[in-house]
């Protein structure tokens, strides 16, 4: 294969994502209201599919050697269209379910707290890159990323396939993804901390070269 097929593989291999995950969501909320069990076996192999390329799409970028920037780019865009459109689908079945109240308000505050945390380390790596500063994703947010991808299957799967399974089996089961929720919503916190701890420095500089200029 020659270096440009594989370059374009790997780049429509992450942009791959975005009709997986949309299909996803489309599939999943046509398998809520028909009750199919068949539709929502396919919603989370869409899911399932978008997730195995982010794992994929950097590893073959490596050992084919066609890490590009805008491949670095466009990578982190595509974990973003991930969640806005997984977390609020996941939020949206709970909801129509309409069976744990609690449980729809943990799925809330994990949802914004997702979304809201990655346009403020947005908003930070942009005011540090005009400083020039090392701007790449800290090993705290790949974590943070890593973990999500299969976080939001195993939501998916409870929400989908708990009522089809023996009574006993659903308190562990919910009890399992409250506390997988727990962690992640503190790692966001952490993570958002972090980011803002290192990258603080550059937003007061950019404060006061605002300042300076008034």
């Amino acid at each position: 294969m020659s270096l440009r097929f594989r370059s374009l593989f790997v780049n429509a291999l992450t942009f791959s994502r975005v009709p997986l995950i949309t299909a996803f969501m489309a599939t999943a909320m046509t398998a809520e209201f028909r009750r199919s069990w068949l539709l929502a076996i396919v919603a989370f192999a869409c899911m399932a599919l978008a997730a195995f390329s982010d794992l994929l799409d950097g590893r073959l970028a490596r050992r084919w050697k066609v890490v590009s920037t805008f491949g670095k780019l466009a990578d982190p865009l595509m974990d973003k269209v991930f969640f806005i459109v997984t977390f609020p689908t996941l939020l949206w079945l709970i909801g129509m379910q309409g069976e744990n109240r609690i449980h729809f308000a943990v799925m809330l505050a994990f949802t914004v707290l997702y979304i809201l945390r990655d346009q403020w380390v947005t908003f930070l790596r942009a005011v540090a890159s005009t400083y020039r500063a090392d701007v790449s994703a800290m090993w705290l947010g790949k974590v943070r990323t890593a973990l999500s991808f299969p976080a939001a299957g195993l939501i998916y799967a409870y929400i989908a396939f708990h009522s089809h399974l023996p009574a006993s089996w659903d308190g562990p089961m919910l009890a399992a993804v409250y506390a997988m929720e727990a962690f992640l919503i503190v790692l966001n916190v952490y993570s958002c901390a972090v980011y803002t701890r290192v990258y603080w420095p550059y937003i007061v500089r950019a404060i006061g070269a605002d300042s300076d200029d008034s």
